[in-house]
Formats: C-alpha cells, structure tokens, sequence
C-alpha cells in the first residue's frame, strides 16, 4: 500500500498528464472494480491467480463444459449482479462529465461504468447480464436463465462457494447431474453475450474503439495488466500514431515498454486525487 505522499504525489501527476492530454481514450480492466468485490484474474506480476477461464471452443463443443459452467455461475454470479459502483467508476464518470474523456473502453463484463454515468463507454468483450442462443440468436436476460437453471437444479442452487471473476465460482464436484437450460426457441446452445478467451472481438466494436482512439490526445490505462491482446492491441496502435501513454495499475503490464507515464498505486485514492487537483485548477480559472 502506498503511503499518503505517495498516493498525492501520483494523483498530482496524473491531473497533470490529463490536463496536457484531455481528449484521453481510457482502457479500463478488472482492477476498477475490485472494490465492487468483483474478484480479478491475475496479480501484481501479470500472472493468473487461478485457473484460466473457459475456452469459447471448449464451451461450444463440451456439454460437460457447459454444465460445469453454468453450475458454478449459479453462485459466482452473484458477485456480479448484487455490485456496486465503486470510487473509480466515479470518478471515471466524472472526468467523462468534465470533457476529458473522448471514450471509455473497458474490457470489464459488469457494465459498472455505465451505472456510475460514464456514457462514452466501449463493452470491449461484451456484457455478462444477458445472454443468446448461438443458432437462432434468442435473447434473454441473465438472471433468467439463472432462475430457470435453479429450479431446475435445486441441490446446486443451495450450494455456495468463493466467487471467482466474471461471475464465476470456485465450486470443485461432480456436475453430471446438472441440467442446462437449453434456447426455449430452438433447443440451441444459450452463451452469455461475453467475448470468451479463444473468441474475438466483433470487428464493428473494434473499428469504434480505434475511430475513438483516431481523436484521442493521449491513452489512460486504468486497472490493467494488458496481458489480453485486446486491450493491449490499443495501446500499441496508440504509440504508432505518437499519442502518449499512460498507466495506473497496482502491478506490471504488457505494455511497460510502450508506457511513457506509470504510476503503480492504489486506483481509487489516486484518480479521485487527481479530480479534485482538476477541479480545483478549473475554479481558480473560473472568472
């Protein structure tokens, strides 16, 4: 943990480097909502702290797979849906409000920014509240699905484990009993509207996000390891064009050697540092 003349000293940066650049494109990971008790994937080192999560071929081909996964997002949901907006997501919201954010691309699956009012914001790899049939495209929302599987495995339903990211859980025991809950439509495979490890990004999401960074005078990272190369794709393209970037983060990232700003310290307590030094430069500018 940063001591409180570090945490200012970082925060006085970073206002600085907002001010210099304030058209930024922000990429935003899991670390922003740690506070919301979301748990993240990996450490201070950029490794994972847990088994990696479910291949997109994998739950495509494997019903052993699918049930496995459903069985635990019963209870790692949880974590998910009951979040709630954190300091970062606030202050995030509140630099977009001012005029300093250009776009808001998170690789996050909780849509936590938007509640915080962020509205320039890119779902990177998709939303985790609702879900789709992989044949025919039925829609439906998540915690429907939830309420189907339920009550139709209520020893599962009364199980509980520790959560694990992206509304997983670490739930460890013999899923052949589960019963997936099926497309009520057309009988088909039913995915969560997330990009999953193995799977890509849909072109027209990412040819928005790289328009964004087009206008963009500068690149935050916030709560990233970049480890994923989508994210990190941005940052590369962003030191190809000239554009400065930057990263807030408690560890290392992918991107260390294109970075030309990095502080490693507690999120929150910096960006709402950062804030205030903004604000407060604004109303002495003020006639």
């Amino acid at each position: 943990m940063k001591n409180h003349s570090e945490v200012e000293a970082a925060g006085e940066a970073l206002a600085a480097f907002v001010l210099r650049h304030p058209r930024l494109f922000v990429i935003t990971g899991a670390g922003v909502s740690t506070d919301s008790g979301i748990p993240d994937y990996r450490d201070a080192n950029g490794q994972w702290k847990r088994s990696p999560p479910v291949q997109h071929g994998d739950f495509m081909a494997s019903f052993d797979v699918r049930k496995r996964y459903w069985a635990r997002a019963l209870i790692g949901f949880k974590a998910l849906g009951s979040a709630q907006v954190g300091g970062a997501h606030r202050v995030l919201a509140a630099l977009e409000a001012r005029g300093f954010i250009e776009m808001l691309v998170t690789q996050n699956v909780d849509r936590l920014h938007q509640r915080a009012g962020s509205k320039r914001v890119i779902d990177l790899h998709g939303r985790a509240d609702t879900v789709s049939c992989m044949r025919c495209g039925y829609s439906m929302m998540r915690y429907a699905i939830h309420a189907e599987m339920a009550r139709m495995n209520p020893r599962f339903a009364a199980m509980d484990a520790a959560h694990a990211p992206d509304g997983d859980a670490d739930l460890e025991t013999d899923f052949s009993s589960f019963r997936v809950y099926d497309c009520p439509r057309c009988g088909g495979v039913l995915k969560p509207d997330v990009v999953y490890y193995g799977d890509v990004v849909p072109q027209e999401r990412r040819l928005k996000a790289q328009a964004a960074l087009a206008r963009a005078s500068g690149v935050l990272a916030v709560g990233t390891s970049l480890m994923v190369f989508s994210g990190y794709r941005f940052c590369r393209e962003a030191h190809a064009l000239g554009l400065p970037v930057a990263s807030l983060s408690l560890g290392v990232t992918r991107a260390d050697h294109l970075l030309s700003h990095q502080w490693r310290a507690p999120l929150t307590p910096v960006l709402a540092h950062a804030l205030a030094r903004l604000d407060e430069r604004n109303a002495v500018a003020a006639p």
